[in-house]
């Protein structure tokens, strides 16, 4: 059999995976099928679900879906930069851009879409792009550093996740939606009013209902959108995110019947009117409706591929467009009838404009049943919300709860695994249902890596790995299987349980704990662990002879190891505050010791290209100057970001950077599971970015509003408000209650997001336990603070005032030479290593 597929894209990509992975009772039906695979750009397939990280550092290669070796294993023939032009469906033939003619016995169409440029006068000018492929947005990069502003034509999915893009090239970023709200399709009018205020004080300028009639020269910027009430935009770059149209001209060339919206007419099975064509992705369309998600995608080609193998009895019956994301750090999700259409239903809503925050649930005329969502600001009940509306689950007496904010401290009523049917889909990219999932459990997957490894399930957006864990336990605790949360093979406990047994039993050293408590001789994963805790209990030198072979290589020489084996050194820089001498210091060191110097997001400078043995030289330089470790290589206290508040701005209403640098005096060297960032602003408009931080710290006319468990990474999360109008004393108290609560509970690696995420009772318990102190232990961690604060030192200044410990910082240990081999280039003014490409023309 000849198979050749149009596209290899992330839907394309994923039949041809469907195809190796067919069961053995199917796999006879393709056996050595001949699959050509024609790729119209010149890489294979990756993510377009998270192409905005492509701004954010990923590679292309990060981005690939193509797992190594996939092509070579399978024996399937890609062929890149490959153009379908036309097909010929009486002789089965494909022929391409370049005259090539390949036949097929079957024909599978995965073209997918692209994106829809209003016909606008001036769309096509320079600086003029849209927002789709990798090579898309290396033109915007290429741009974004020659413009000072740029606009997003489109409100939508992918014009805010474009927004975004552009807010990372630092650019002014406008968003211009012709509909009155943003994301009309998703959300509701008062849902939309929440989002837009949102997202405009992420500093994003929102212009709804406006159609541009043509786009000229600006006279301040590049271009001119003018606009048919009259007024005007002028900006440096434009990106049309207007919506998506399916890629079907090829069957509208071989005269394949078309969707009333456009799309290649199939059935159940995936074909198209011809027998031995099928399509799946974005360029199908079935009973009249074509899918923008990637999920229905994902089960059109599973269902292709089947039939291809002969599995009559697989069909594609439509798809549910529930979907949760985080736009811009704004949580949004929409779950099933959104917008309240089907007759009879009724609705309950519940807003909160000081915390933008909006929900609604749209339920039966009955009250039985959840028949959609819409939730801004804050997703946390979408996984209940959306197994009610799938599995058709009955309500609680009282509905509304479900989406209320708790003021008893009692949890809300939710859905536990046990509840849900073995039929009920959890994991919707790669439709893994319960059932599923519980039978891999039998068979012996008992961690997240091994789930995702055998059903897929979390391995694609990574959405429904909490729920997928608390499947996995449940069913592991039915079957008797033991659920733990062992740290590694040598302690069978948690980080959590290892932080109690420290404390308690006065252990001082890793020896003292393996001999107690644990096993064998350690490993990478508990001597880390090991050292954080015992760092954050009793606060010692972390380069003590018996604490420093626990640190992993950026503790172990006090500052992070660049890719290319010289150092980065950063002081502190308390509050971003420093004195004309301190930066002239800075400025001498870098200039003395040929450091490239950058100005980092924490608002303090970091040093690159420190030779091992230089690392000493520098720390005493600074130091000298009044400066300290700003512990940039440690799991603890990085960063009080601030704005200048009300010492300088006319808005501030308080002294944002007097208490930024206060707290960052207090908590500097606090050791953790992960990193802690703060922010400190000193009004309502957020410039120091709060809360998008650990914990965040906001001035009002009332005192001030602390924010906890945010975090800007790979995942980012709003912070929540915790408490409001606090005098300074009580802030401090309370951010010393809930630091060290973290620091005794939280996993290994676990950021405060995550840990708030994965508490029971989120947190209305945190609040309880904090503040009004439930567990009765508010004392105590107060007390562990003030013991942890009192014990402070620089870390830089003992390890340079220690022999032993300064004696490490060589790069050869029988000599003070520096390494020879290592040769240095000038780039942008600074001094760097050279890459091995340059010493190979150098000669070195």
């Amino acid at each position: 059999m000849k198979i050749v597929v149009v596209g290899h894209g992330m839907v394309g990509h994923k039949f041809l995976e469907s195809l190796a992975e067919l069961p053995a009772e199917l796999s006879a039906g393709v056996a050595g099928a001949q699959v050509t695979v024609l790729c119209e750009e010149p890489r294979p397939a990756y993510d377009r679900v998270h192409l905005s990280e492509f701004f954010a550092g990923k590679t292309a290669q990060d981005l690939s879906l193509v797992s190594p070796g996939f092509f070579d294993q399978t024996g399937f023939d890609l062929r890149l930069a490959a153009r379908a032009a036309a097909v010929e469906r009486r002789d089965k033939t494909v022929t391409t851009a370049d005259g090539e003619v390949i036949a097929y016995d079957k024909l599978v169409l995965a073209t997918g879409s692209s994106p829809f440029v209003p016909p606008i006068p001036g769309r096509d000018r320079p600086h003029t792009y849209v927002y789709r492929t990798i090579e898309d947005l290396e033109g915007m990069k290429a741009a974004g550093a020659k413009s000072k502003s740029g606009v997003v034509v489109g409100g939508g999915l992918l014009g805010l996740e474009c927004a975004k893009a552009l807010r990372d090239l630092s650019l002014e970023t406008h968003v211009v939606e012709f509909a009155p709200r943003l994301m009309a399709v998703q959300v509701d009018e008062a849902g939309g009013k929440v989002l837009r205020s949102k997202i405009e004080a992420l500093g994003v300028q929102v212009h709804t209902s406006k159609s541009t009639t043509k786009i000229v020269d600006g006279a301040t910027a590049r271009h001119r959108m003018v606009f048919e009430d009259g007024t005007w935009l002028e900006t440096d770059m434009i990106v049309f995110s207007a919506g998506i149209r399916p890629r079907d001209e090829l069957a509208r060339q071989c005269a394949l019947a078309i969707g009333p919206r456009g799309g290649v007419v199939i059935d159940g099975t995936c074909r198209t009117a011809d027998p031995d064509v099928y399509a799946i992705g974005e360029c199908a369309s079935y009973e009249g409706q074509t899918f923008g998600l990637v999920a229905p995608g994902y089960d059109m080609a599973r269902v292709a591929a089947r039939q291809l193998a002969g599995d009559a009895g697989a069909a594609f019956t439509g798809a549910d467009m529930s979907t949760k994301l985080k736009l811009m750090g704004v949580d949004v999700a929409s779950i099933g009838d959104a917008h309240a259409r089907t007759a009879g239903c009724k609705t309950f809503n519940y807003t909160d404009e000081l915390r933008g925050v909006y929900k609604k649930i749209v339920v039966s005329a009955d009250g039985q049943r959840l028949l959609g969502a819409v939730l801004i600001g804050d997703a946390t009940e979408y996984g209940t919300l959306l197994q009610m509306a799938l599995n058709g689950i009955a309500l609680p007496a009282d509905p509304e709860f479900l989406i209320l904010p708790s003021s008893d401290g009692k949890a809300k009523p939710g859905l536990g695994p046990d509840a849900l049917p073995d039929s009920a889909q959890i994991c919707s990219c790669n439709s893994v249902t319960k059932g599923m999932i519980a039978a891999a459990v039998g068979e012996g997957c008992t961690t997240i890596a091994q789930m995702k490894s055998c059903t897929k399930a979390g391995a694609t957006c990574g959405g429904c790995v909490p729920l997928v864990t608390q499947v996995m336990k449940s069913e592991m605790a039915k079957r008797g299987m033991a659920v733990n949360n062992h740290l590694c093979e040598h302690f069978a406990y948690s980080r959590q349980e290892l932080f109690h047994l420290i404390r308690v039993g006065q252990i001082k050293t890793f020896e003292e704990l393996l001999a107690k408590h644990g096993k064998g001789l350690g490993c990478d994963i508990c001597k880390p662990a090991a050292a954080s805790v015992l760092a954050s209990v009793w606060n010692e030198f972390v380069l003590k002879p018996e604490l420093a072979a626990l640190q992993d290589s950026n503790d172990y020489f006090l500052g992070n190891i660049q890719k290319d084996g010289t150092y980065s050194v950063v002081p502190r820089m308390p509050g971003g505050e420093v004195t004309p001498d301190g930066l002239i210091a800075v400025g001498t060191v870098a200039k003395k010791y040929g450091l490239y110097t950058k100005v980092t997001g924490g608002a303090r400078v970091d040093m690159f290209g420190a030779r091992l043995e230089q690392l000493p030289l520098i720390w005493e330089e600074l130091i000298a100057a009044g400066f300290e470790s700003g512990h940039a290589y440690g799991k603890s206290l990085r960063t009080v970001k601030s704005c200048v508040g009300s010492t300088w701005c006319r808005y501030g209403v308080d002294d944002s950077v007097g208490l930024a640098v206060e707290l960052e005096n207090r908590y500097k060297g606090l050791r953790a599971p992960h990193k802690i960032k703060f922010g400190v602003s000193g009004c309502t408009r957020e410039c120091a970015e709060a809360q998008g931080k650990d914990v965040g710290v906001i001035a009002t006319d009332k005192g001030w509003n602390l924010y906890v468990c945010g975090n800007g990474g790979m995942k980012p999360r709003h912070a929540e408000l915790i408490a409001s109008d606090l005098k300074k004393d009580e802030l401090i108290r309370l951010i010393d209650r809930f630091l060290m609560f973290y620091v005794r509970t939280g996993d290994r690696l676990q950021r405060t997001s995550t840990w708030r995420d994965n508490m029971e009772g989120g947190l209305d318990y945190l609040k309880s336990v904090l503040i009004e102190d439930k567990l009765g232990i508010a004392a105590e961690l107060e007390a562990q603070m003030a013991h942890v604060v009192s014990t402070y030192q620089c870390e830089w200044k003992t390890a340079v005032t220690t022999p032993a410990v300064r004696a490490r910082f060589k790069s050869f240990v029988n000599s003070d030479r520096p390494d020879e081999h290592i040769v240095f280039v000038e780039e942008r003014g600074q001094i760097r290593p050279a890459r091995a490409d340059e010493r190979e023309a150098t000669g070195a």
